[in-house]
């Protein structure tokens, strides 16, 4: 089954859970491991994601100011 692409904010929703859940140390060793690695992958997921919005706020802050005089 195709994992759904999650938008940022359900992306840290479920990242909340997920540490939630390990915080609380009560699942066993495998279901740990398997939210680990899904924490993981949420967490490159929402860090490309601010990334991408990063470098586009720059290249419209960029576009948008004057040329500065030299001093």
């Amino acid at each position: 089954m195709a994992e759904k692409k999650l938008n940022f904010e359900q992306a840290m929703s479920r990242l909340e859970e997920i540490v939630a859940a390990l915080e609380k140390g009560e699942a066993p060793l495998e279901q740990s491991l398997a939210l680990f690695e899904e924490g993981s992958k949420l967490l490159r997921q929402c860090t490309g994601m601010l990334d991408k919005a990063e470098q586009k706020i720059t290249k419209l802050t960029a576009a948008g100011e004057p040329p500065q005089a030299e001093q």
